[in-house]
């Protein structure tokens, strides 16, 4: 296929605000929308701001919305859009705009801050974990996420309502934290932390309504409604109002 020229329309502005500019480009085979927008830079707009660094899909930088879809720049091919299509690129909307395409994540970074970290056995040392492949699948899965915060830019928990921030960790940290609860050397319930009932109380679980928009716009492919999310709800469930479980907390409680 030979070269041909796209019209694409990008957003430009700050935190004071801004709009959509047009732009037509020159667009090649192989390319994907990154390249476009280093190409726009290179040829008609050189003071475009866009957040990029690896270009292979595995640093999360250049997170962005195209055509309405939250996408990574460099892992968009420009062969998926007929050619007479108008291409729209825009900030993440989920998050305050620092300037044209590149967003404050901050928020995510506080949220990651508040989720404890693996709590080690007493006892073992390091280089002295030894865990079963069985035992780790499940929550092995979670550590391909590259942070490019696409999940939380499509929640709507998060993209519709600026005052569940405060509240509601959003579906990359509470993959988070059920990643830790799944984990077979975690000891954080033998200090006291219980990490189902924080990930309720503290970290919004219930604002969740399993609607998987986080899974369709994970670049990794995590299944993360369905083998974090899920499972990390009805733990949850369990805990608070299974009449087996109460039962047990409460015998415990009388005995100490």
């Amino acid at each position: 296929m030979s070269a041909y020229e796209a019209h694409f329309r990008v957003w430009r502005g700050d935190q004071d605000g801004g709009g959509l500019k047009d732009f037509h480009v020159e667009v090649n085979d192989g390319e994907v929308v990154l390249d476009i927008v280093h190409r726009l830079q290179a040829t008609q707009a050189p003071d475009l701001a866009v957040r990029w660094n690896c270009k292979a899909g595995k640093c999360g930088s250049c997170s962005a919305e195209v055509n309405g879809r939250p996408r990574l720049l460099c892992m968009t091919r420009m062969s998926v859009f007929e050619r007479s299509e108008t291409i729209t690129i825009t900030p993440l909307r989920a998050f305050p705009v620092v300037r044209d395409l590149v967003t404050d994540v901050s928020f995510n970074y506080t949220k990651a801050r508040e989720v404890p970290s693996f709590v080690p056995p007493e006892g073992l040392g390091p280089g002295e974990y030894r865990m079963w492949q069985e035992d780790v699948g499940r929550s092995q899965e979670f550590r391909k996420c590259i942070e490019c915060f696409l999940c939380q830019d499509t929640c709507h928990v998060v993209r519709d309502f600026e005052e569940n921030k405060e509240s509601f960790a959003g579906p990359r940290f509470l993959m988070r934290v059920a990643e830790l609860d799944m984990h077979p050397l975690d000891a954080a319930a033998e200090t006291g932390l219980d990490r189902k009932s924080t990930a309720q109380e503290e970290h919004g679980l219930g604002y969740c309504n399993i609607t998987k928009c986080c899974t369709e716009v994970c670049p990794e492919q995590i299944k993360i409604t369905d083998n974090a999310l899920i499972p990390l709800k009805e733990r949850a469930a369990d805990r608070k109002y299974d009449p087996l479980v109460w039962l047990g907390n409460k015998i415990r409680r009388r005995g100490q």
